[in-house]
């Protein structure tokens, strides 16, 4: 069970009985070592023992590029309604945060990464997460196994609840949502850039699917201060369009 130990705004990875080296003294970490407990260096110097949650994951994954954001994965939970027991093909597994948040919910996922390299992060990641019974990493390309799928060369796809995309090709995946979704099942697409999600839009209406919309993700902090409180200044906090949609 790996932990997190935490002293001010420092954060540290490590496995029972494993040791820790900082300037603050040495710790060894017990092989019984629980969540909620107070260790201390050599030194004398605290370290909280905390168990690993979403955000925890979050910034502390090995990253492949840039990940998404947790009020993505907010948005994308609360329009799909994703939970326990569901079934989710996911593209674009990337350093796998999203793949991370799902399986703790208790849904499968099958997630597809393109780049070996990449796809052994996310499993890594996984493990971490202690999810890799829930997240299956394949290294491919979604597009050919749902090409393979409907020509019958390929049975292992079946019907999903949900479709998360973050991947250039997601209009052509999109396209096949009638026949990968369950009656009632979602979409979700994520794009950093508007052209894509026009593309992702018109795909999801050509094919028939109900209650498409697209929104794009802001989120501003709160500075509170002597003078007064107020949004903060600094950057707006753009990542992207997020669209969803609905087989009827």
């Amino acid at each position: 069970m790996t932990v997190l130990l935490v002293h001010g705004d420092r954060e540290y990875l490590r496995e029972p009985g494993e040791e820790l080296q900082t300037d603050l003294g040495v710790l060894d970490v017990p092989e019984d070592v629980e969540p909620g407990q107070t260790l201390q260096t050599h030194l004398g110097e605290p370290f909280e023992v905390r168990g690993l949650r979403g955000p925890d994951l979050f910034n502390h994954f090995d990253r492949t590029g840039a990940p998404m954001m947790p009020r993505d994965v907010g948005l994308i939970v609360g329009h799909t309604g994703i939970a326990r027991g569901d079934r989710v093909l996911d593209a674009g597994t990337g350093t796998g945060v999203l793949s991370a948040y799902l399986g703790r919910m208790g849904a499968d996922v099958t997630t597809y990464e393109r780049d070996p390299d990449f796809a052994e992060v996310a499993r890594e990641n996984m493990e971490l997460a202690d999810v890799a019974d829930a997240v299956d990493v394949r290294v491919g390309d979604v597009t050919e196994e749902i090409a393979d799928a409907s020509e019958g060369e390929d049975d292992t796809l079946g019907e999903f609840d949900v479709l998360t995309l973050d991947t250039e090709d997601a209009p052509e995946v999109v396209s096949h949502a009638p026949d990968l979704l369950v009656r009632g099942g979602f979409v979700a697409v994520y794009s950093p850039f508007v052209e894509h999600t026009r593309e992702v839009v018109e795909s999801a209406r050509e094919v028939g699917l109900a209650d498409v919309e697209t929104l794009e993700t802001i989120q501003r902090r709160m500075d509170f201060d002597d003078r007064g409180s107020r949004p903060s200044t600094a950057g707006v906090g753009h990542t992207g369009y997020l669209t969803f949609a609905r087989r009827p």
